[in-house]
């Protein structure tokens, strides 16, 4: 059996056995009690789902992990592992490079909202201003969201500093 032991991976690997030694409050906790994750940040908060190692080493990455961990409030639009792994291959692997950081932020960026947005909020709106200036269209209809034709699978997941709606896909913001 041979491991893949590029500095990526490597990489990858110590944050998430880091993510899931340090955090695991919403892996445990679930939707029915999201007011228990209200102590920690959104960082901490979706690192401890385990379900967002990628989301987690994209932050890192791209020197986010500190705006977010901020006072906020925020509303992010957090894509699981799984939409990450959707993207095509090698995407992710790029972006993390330190010669793709810019795109990397405006992508990041792209699935932040400043201001707490609770579901509630977000099914009466048509578009939200994100974090790198840019509209991201929302849509609701037959109890499904959707951000930018990304489906909202998990919302209102509480953190001190904003709330977290899981999606199930990355979205990327328009060119030009």
């Amino acid at each position: 059996m041979s491991y893949n032991t590029s500095p990526l991976t490597i990489r990858l690997t110590a944050l998430g056995a880091f993510a899931v030694f340090a955090f695991s409050s919403l892996a445990i906790a679930g939707h029915h009690e999201t007011h228990e994750a209200k102590g920690s940040d959104i960082v901490d908060t979706a690192v401890g789902a385990g379900d967002f190692n990628t989301l987690a080493a994209a932050l890192t990455a791209a020197d986010l992990v500190g705006t977010l961990k901020g006072e906020g409030p925020f509303t992010v639009f957090a894509p699981t592992d799984e939409a990450f792994a959707a993207l095509p291959p090698g995407t992710v692997e790029s972006l993390l490079k330190p010669e793709n950081k810019d795109q990397l932020i405006a992508i990041l960026s792209y699935h932040v909202v400043s201001g707490e947005v609770s579901s509630a909020e977000v099914v009466k709106l048509t578009e939200a201003q994100t974090l790198n200036g840019q509209n991201v269209s929302i849509s609701s209809s037959y109890g499904k969201v959707k951000v930018d034709g990304a489906t909202v699978i998990m919302a209102d997941v509480e953190a001190s500093n904003g709330v977290i709606h899981v999606i199930d896909r990355v979205i990327l913001p328009k060119e030009g």
